[in-house]
C-alpha cells in the first residue's frame, strides 16, 4: 500500500495472520525494512478495505463481515481511530425479514484442514423438518465459492433458493486462493478435482451438526467454472449428488482459453492418442452419471464457447444417459436478459427433482430488463 523511505517502513495488506479469525479477512499492517516491528493497524475481526492519504498520516478503513454491516472510520498512521465516519443502518433490511448467511467452518477431505464457507437458511426454519441441501460452487482456482468476506444484502439468489425450502451452502475448498501457496496449488494439474471431495466432506459434517439437513437429498449448481465443477461432481460422486445444474461450463479446457488451461493445468503434453488434459475433461466421465443433470449454455457465449456443453451432451447421448439441456439462442456468458428465466428454471428444477414437488407453471419473477 505504501513505502515510506524516510521512516524505512512498508505498509501492506495480508490475510491469515490473526489466529482464531476467518483467514480470508484482510488487514492492514506496517513493518520495517529490516523485517522488524510488525504492527497490526486494523484490529477488528473483520475484512478491512483501506485507503491511505497521500502523506501517509491517515487512512480510511471500512470493515465488515458476512453477517455484520460495514463501519467506516479514519485512523492515524498507528491505527488509532481519530474520526468515526459512517455505520450502515440495516434496520429496514432486518424489518423486511432479511436473514444473514451463517459463517461455517468444516474439515476438508483430509479431516485435518479447516475450510470456510457460508450457509443460507430459510427465514422460517423449522428444525424439526428435513431440508434438501444445495451446494452453490465456484471452485476457482482464481477465486472461490463464497467471494469477498464483506457484507452484502444479497449474494445472488442463494437466500431466495433457501426460502423455497432448501439449505444452501458455499464452501471454499482446497485449491482456492486467499490462503497459502500450498493450499492454492492443491489440485494444480488435476482440474477435474474441482474441490469436490472437500464439498462432500463439508456437507456431511454439516449434516451431522444440523439434523435439519437431509444429506440423502443433495443438489449442486454453478456457473462457468462452477458449471464445469457441477458436471464433474455429478460424474465423480454419483452416489452423493442427486441433482445438478451446470451453467456455461468450461467442461474441456482444450476447448477454452489457452491462458486458463496452461495456467492451472500446465502445458498440453500428448501421449499417443491421448494427452494430460483428457482425463480432466467432463465428457470423459459422462457415462458415470446417475442423477438428474441439467446443462445450460448461451449460444452467443464469447467467453466459454457453447460447444463445451455440447461435448458433454454428445457423450451423455452416446452413453445412453437421460439429461436435460437448454441452449439460449441470444445469450452470452452471463445470460443477460435471459438471467431471470434461467433462475426460475433453476428453482423449478430443484423443487421438482430434489424436493419432489411441482413448481408453479411458468412463474414470472418480475419483468426481465435489458441492461446496456
Amino acid at each position: 500500500m505504501r513505502v515510506d523511505e524516510k521512516a524505512r517502513q512498508i505498509w501492506f495488506t495480508a490475510n491469515g495472520r490473526e489466529p482464531g479469525r476467518d483467514p480470508y479477512f484482510q488487514h492492514l499492517y506496517r513493518i520495517g525494512f529490516d523485517g522488524k516491528g510488525l504492527a497490526l493497524l486494523t484490529p477488528e475481526p473483520a475484512n478491512h478495505t483501506v485507503s491511505l492519504s497521500p502523506d501517509g498520516r491517515f487512512f480510511t478503513d471500512t470493515y465488515s463481515t458476512l453477517d455484520t454491516p460495514p463501519v467506516t472510520v479514519v485512523r492515524d498512521r498507528n491505527g488509532r481511530v481519530v474520526l468515526p465516519l459512517e455505520q450502515a443502518d440495516i434496520r429496514a433490511l432486518l424489518a423486511s425479514g432479511w436473514r444473514a448467511p451463517v459463517p461455517v467452518t468444516v474439515k476438508a477431505r483430509d479431516g485435518v484442514t479447516d475450510i470456510y464457507g457460508v450457509m443460507y437458511l430459510p427465514s422460517q426454519l423449522d428444525e424439526s423438518r428435513k431440508y434438501p441441501i444445495v451446494n452453490h460452487i465456484y471452485p476457482g482456482p482464481q477465486s472461490g465459492s463464497v467471494g469477498p468476506r464483506v457484507f452484502f444484502p444479497a449474494r445472488g439468489d442463494n437466500q431466495a433458493l433457501a426460502e423455497l425450502g432448501f439449505i444452501v451452502v458455499e464452501l471454499d475448498g482446497m485449491g482456492t486462493p486467499g490462503r497459502s501457496k500450498t493450499f492454492r496449488d492443491f489440485y494444480y494439474g488435476r482440474m477435474n478435482d474441482n474441490t469436490i471431495p472437500d464439498q462432500v466432506a463439508g456437507m456431511k459434517e454439516l449434516a451431522k451438526r444440523y439434523p435439519f439437513i437431509d444429506i440423502e437429498k443433495v443438489g449442486i449448481w454453478g456457473h462457468s467454472g462452477g458449471g464445469f465443477a457441477t458436471a464433474a461432481a455429478m460424474f465423480s460422486a454419483p452416489d452423493f449428488f442427486d441433482v445438478g445444474i451446470a451453467e456455461s461450463g468450461n467442461h474441456d479446457n482444450r476447448n477454452y482459453e489457452d491462458d486458463w488451461g496452461e495456467r492451472y493445468q500446465g502445458l498440453l503434453v500428448k501421449d499417443g492418442d491421448t494427452d494430460n488434459y483428457a482425463a480432466e475433461a467432463n465428457q470423459t466421465h459422462a457415462a458415470k452419471l446417475q442423477g438428474r443433470l441439467f446443462l445450460i449454455h448461451g449460444m452467443m457465449d464469447d467467453n466459454v464457447p457453447p460447444y463445451n456443453t455440447t461435448l458433454v451432451a454428445d457423450a451423455l447421448i452416446k452413453a445412453g444417459k437421460d439429461f436435460d439441456l437448454l441452449m439460449l439462442p441470444q445469450a452470452r456468458h452471463g445470460f443477460g436478459a435471459d438471467g431471470p428465466y434461467v433462475m426460475r428454471r433453476r428453482w423449478d428444477y430443484f423443487i421438482e427433482h430434489l424436493q419432489g414437488n411441482k413448481p408453479p407453471k411458468e412463474y414470472r419473477i418480475g419483468q426481465p430488463r435489458v441492461v446496456p
